[in-house]
């Protein structure tokens, strides 16, 4: 016996919050190391390797310097995990239903492809804002300290286009 029917809004929804655990989750742990590679790409000379740019960071910020830009990463990262995870799966069988039972079957890795390039979609769209509040909060300093801040600061100088400049590079990664 199932938990829940397969197709069913409860296994699409129970799709989307195992994609937010497994993807917010995970990405928030490592917001250290993210924070550190994002400094180094952006001030390489500041910042020369990982261990000196973790020196770096906790000699300047504190231990809790290291936590920068864990909301919008959390936040960012469920929202893609929701996405990814629940319409892989109402795309496969959408995808599944307009080519028919055999044909499904047969070509079920393209199949699997374009549901998974279809989710990957808005997944990136969902992602987009959180990420690009998360890199100003993380390499451009005094720019912003939290999530709070960084948002309504980011919209009063550019607009809504501050949030969605980073989509297509996600979609061509």
């Amino acid at each position: 016996e199932y938990s829940c029917e397969y197709g069913s809004l409860q296994f699409y929804a129970l799709c989307g919050v195992g994609g937010v655990l497994s993807c917010g989750l995970t990405h928030t742990a490592v917001v250290p190391l993210d924070l550190v590679k994002c400094r180094m790409q952006v001030d390489p000379q500041k910042y020369k390797s990982i261990f000196n740019g973790f020196s770096v960071t906790v000699n300047e910020d504190g231990v809790r310097g290291l936590a920068k830009g864990w909301a919008p990463t959390f936040i960012g990262y469920s929202m893609q995990g929701l996405c990814k995870f629940g319409f892989y799966e109402v795309f496969k069988v959408l995808y599944g239903n307009m080519l028919g039972e055999e044909n499904a079957y047969l070509w079920r890795t393209s199949l699997y492809l374009a549901a998974s390039a279809s989710a990957e979609f808005f997944a990136d769209i969902a992602l987009a804002p959180m990420e690009a509040a998360k890199v100003r909060i993380q390499t451009q300093p005094g720019y912003a300290n939290t999530l709070r801040q960084a948002l309504p600061k980011m919209f009063g100088e550019e607009g809504i286009w501050a949030f969605y400049k980073g989509v297509a590079p996600l979609w061509m990664r």
